[in-house]
């Protein structure tokens, strides 16, 4: 089951990062989750933007094993749980990491406690990434769903 919840991981993520792109490109969000995660380790924005893509393809199987782990203590394995994995990892990602974690960890983006004259590279996301747009939230939660559910659908094959 660990393996077919590794490839669900890296085929979820497929999906996902490229949901949240559409959704940007269609002008539904500001969010761009590669360039957000590579300009923690970078100034240079097209670097950042190839380190954020790599990170977040293996935070994704971070979190695949993650799923593995649930599903391995629960003895369910199956796309409907993966979903509900996923809105669970959506709701988490857009509230604590990206409102508490995010903003102490990443030297570049900015805090509600910044001066006025200070000029960081990102704005603070927001609880839920607000910031971002308010389809934001939407295509999060959508995109991690389907990353959840294709994440326990693999795991379930491989069961």
């Amino acid at each position: 089951m660990i393996w077919g919840a590794l490839v669900g991981g890296l085929v979820g993520t497929v999906v996902l990062t490229t949901g949240l792109r559409a959704a940007s490109e269609l002008g539904l969000t500001r969010m761009d989750l590669p360039f957000l995660l590579g300009t923690a380790v970078s100034v240079d924005r097209a670097r950042a933007k190839l380190i954020g893509y790599a990170l977040h393809f293996v935070f994704g199987l971070v979190f695949a094993l993650g799923y593995w782990v649930v599903f391995a203590a629960t003895g369910v394995s199956n796309a409907w749980f993966g979903a509900l994995l996923g809105l669970l990892h959506a709701l988490f990602a857009g509230t604590a990491l990206v409102s508490v974690v995010l903003p102490v960890v990443h030297p570049r983006m900015g805090t509600g406690f910044d001066a006025a004259g200070d000029a960081p590279l990102l704005e603070p996301p927001g609880f839920m990434l607000v910031n971002y747009g308010r389809q934001t939230q939407l295509a999060m939660i959508v995109a991690h769903i389907a990353y959840g559910a294709i994440v326990g659908g693999f795991a379930s094959l491989a069961a």
